[in-house]
């Protein structure tokens, strides 16, 4: 008998303390609410609370997830963190994971592609699953802290970033769920945006902060202004053909959410109806590697159609310049 892997339940977590718009107008002394929902789609964010980590986060969303799949914490075989804001530079923050859910039988291990990084441990937590027959059940989460990591007067990435964490059990099955996925890169632009200092290369010195300061995200020069509606629809394509479907069979777009506009623009570019998609960073403001985890517990929650035998495609870019794409068919009722 064929073993196949499904995705058998999901699970979110959304920080208590909402950041609404206005708080930038104040800061800034201009209506930056205006223009991030006219240009971005957001309306607010998630912040953590003091003392809250990265792996409390996961925590709470692979809980969630656990009890809808209805299996136990020493169920799990193996934990995949997704994260570019780990507890830790080490060890793993997929470790801390296990410990605080009792999932002493997991093998542990973080994946940073950024704001890929969720469809990228997607992918390999399927082909795991696909190639081990050890394996029976992967918690594949993301999250994301990068409030911890803000310039607080740095316009462009304070107004954006937000907190949040979603996670999916994964499981071998009967039935086809995972159908593809598809990696690409733009080493390039590895330089571009991220967090530069903490590192190798730029290790937390006296001398480093002085010059530095502390640890944050920067945009520290240009990506192609173009770059999701040129890249993204190349990926979902590529995915697509190693399954032998087009776009007009896919149910689902889930994609990395960063600007409701760009989704917006690659929908029509893809011919599709933007009924097809759906989005959270209107409510909870960009949270990277766990954005789509995220959106599809919501897709999930608000009952807007998902139904078993659909199809869904997640696609996801990040620093990196990293991208990922991944193809399922949904079994879940």
């Amino acid at each position: 008998m064929s073993r196949h892997v499904q995705i058998l339940a999901t699970g979110c977590y959304v920080p208590a303390q909402v950041v609404p718009n206005a708080v930038f107008d104040e800061r800034f002394g201009e209506p930056v609410g205006d223009w991030l929902v006219a240009n971005v789609g957001i309306h607010e964010r998630r912040y953590l609370s003091e003392g809250e980590t990265t792996s409390d986060m996961v925590t709470a969303a692979a809980r969630q997830a656990l009890e809808r799949a209805q299996l136990n914490p020493t169920d799990l075989d193996l934990i995949i963190v997704a994260t570019d804001t780990p507890d830790y530079l080490s060890p793993a923050t997929a470790s801390a994971v296990q410990a605080k859910l009792g999932a002493s039988r997991a093998g542990t291990f973080d994946l940073n592609a950024a704001c890929a990084g969720w469809v990228t441990a997607l992918n390999q937590g399927a082909l795991t699953l696909l190639g081990d027959t050890d394996y029976r059940y992967i918690l594949v989460a993301g999250g994301y802290a990068m409030s911890r990591f803000l310039d607080p007067n740095d316009k462009y990435t304070a107004t954006l970033f937000a907190d949040g964490a979603g996670a999916v059990i994964l499981g071998a099955a009967e039935r086809p769920g995972f159908l593809a996925g598809k990696l690409q890169a733009l080493g390039a632009f590895h330089d571009a945006m991220g967090i530069y200092t903490g590192g190798a290369f730029r290790p937390c010195t006296p001398e480093t902060l002085a010059t530095y300061g502390p640890p944050k995200v920067q945009f520290v020069r240009k990506f192609p202004r173009t770059f999701n509606t040129e890249y993204w629809p190349q990926l979902i394509r590529a995915a697509l053909d190693k399954t032998n479907h087009a776009l007009d069979d896919v149910d689902w777009f889930l994609f990395t959410q960063i600007n409701l506009r760009t989704i917006e623009m690659v929908m029509q570019q893809l011919g599709q109806p933007l009924a097809k998609t759906h989005w959270v960073m209107d409510r909870w403001g960009y949270t990277g590697s766990a954005c789509l985890p995220m959106a599809l517990d919501d897709l999930v929650v608000t009952r807007r159609g998902l139904r078993p035998g659909q199809l869904v495609v997640f696609c996801a870019s990040g620093g990196g310049i990293a991208l990922a794409a991944s193809v399922w068919r949904w079994q879940q009722g």
